[in-house]
């Protein structure tokens, strides 16, 4: 695995301005206006969310269905399965970030959830769908601007794409069953091959065939951006969505934002902190660390939206709840590049 931490390979990852055009660059921006624009809408003109809600099939909601899924498929396209054969030239910092993503991240949900959330189990499950789905898209953006390996982010975000259809709905299945929490386990299924199988599967073949009858140059620079943008859209789209339909929820029950959000706020912190530690005693280099640290504290709030709407509903407190990890990750996320260059330049981590 390559050390260069400013590798500009259109194979790994157009370069930063290309990567966060406009819409990224102000995503959080973005979100709180298309929330207070859904929440508006719910208010004034109520007749919006009821004719939105009626267009569902068996319960599925098809706008939030189209949007979900449009979210998902570009995150997919990231799957590379040649860079996973580099592993073993460095498997630290890729071990390290596989046991945050996937026993320290959830433990922790899991935790914080029994302490504050146990007279709310939707939002309790929120917070473990949030904590048990390892992020593989925007951490692309986050280690590029933090000048991170982004080689090693591409290995690791190839391999949370393969381990998220193995382990997380058994593991969300466990966690929720620890608490006697109620759910639908098929559901939980469906929403896995929905929103990750058939998406990844969709991106595999595309690939090919773009590769195949253009070039990978074509794919990597004009194809995935356009998507990546139709993916923030949609993302948006699903904000205003969930917003207008849920307006009188959310203005009736603030506090449960604000419940929700408290134990949100302390995870970040804890395994944050937590991966900044371990990268240090590890030993590793500033590009390895940061991009470790990245990853192993953002979470896939895609699927995790995803899963809670198709489980509880598009007007459900579980959605509203994980729309809330949305809200605080892209902020904390775009602190923590900071703080990572911070602590770099402090010669924090290992010299190279």
């Amino acid at each position: 695995m390559t050390k260069d931490n400013h590798d500009s390979s259109p194979n790994v990852v157009t370069n930063t301005k290309g990567i966060l055009g406009r819409f990224e660059k102000y995503l959080a921006i973005w979100v709180v206006l298309c929330m207070s624009l859904g929440l508006l809408l719910s208010k004034f003109i109520p007749s919006i969310g009821e004719t939105i809600n009626s267009w569902h099939i068996g319960g599925i909601s098809i706008p939030i269905a189209i949007c979900l899924f449009l979210m998902m498929y570009p995150a997919l396209l990231n799957l590379q399965l040649e860079k996973i054969k580099k592993l073993r030239t460095n498997p630290k910092p890729i071990l390290l970030t596989l046991l945050s993503n996937w026993i320290i991240a959830p433990l922790v949900a899991y935790a914080l959830g029994k302490l504050f959330l146990q007279s709310n189990d939707q939002l309790f499950v929120s917070l473990i769908l949030l904590g048990s789905s390892p992020c593989t898209a925007m951490v692309l953006v986050w280690g590029k601007l933090a000048q991170g390996n982004q080689e090693q982010n591409v290995i690791n975000t190839s391999i949370n794409t393969l381990t998220l259809i193995l382990f997380y709905a058994p593991l969300i299945a466990f966690l929720t069953g620890l608490e006697d929490i109620p759910i639908d386990r098929i559901l939980l299924l469906i929403s896995v091959v929905i929103f990750i199988g058939v998406p990844l599967i969709l991106g595999i073949i595309t690939k090919k065939l773009i590769i195949r009858y253009k070039t990978k140059d074509w794919f990597d620079n004009v194809y995935r951006p356009f998507v990546g943008k139709i993916a923030v859209i949609a993302l948006l789209m699903t904000l205003i969505i969930l917003f207008s339909l849920n307006g009188d929820v959310l203005i009736n029950n603030f506090d449960l934002l604000v419940l929700v959000s408290a134990p949100l706020l302390i995870g970040f912190a804890l395994v944050v902190g937590y991966n900044i530690m371990i990268t240090r005693k590890a030993k590793l280099a500033y590009p390895e660390a940061i991009t470790s640290v990245i990853i192993g504290s953002s979470s896939h709030f895609e699927i995790a939206i995803a899963t809670a709407v198709s489980i509880y509903g598009v007007g459900s407190i579980a959605a509203l709840g994980t729309t809330m990890g949305l809200f605080w990750e892209v902020p904390i996320m775009l602190s923590l590049v900071y703080l990572g260059k911070y602590l770099h330049k402090k010669g924090f981590w290992q010299q190279q």
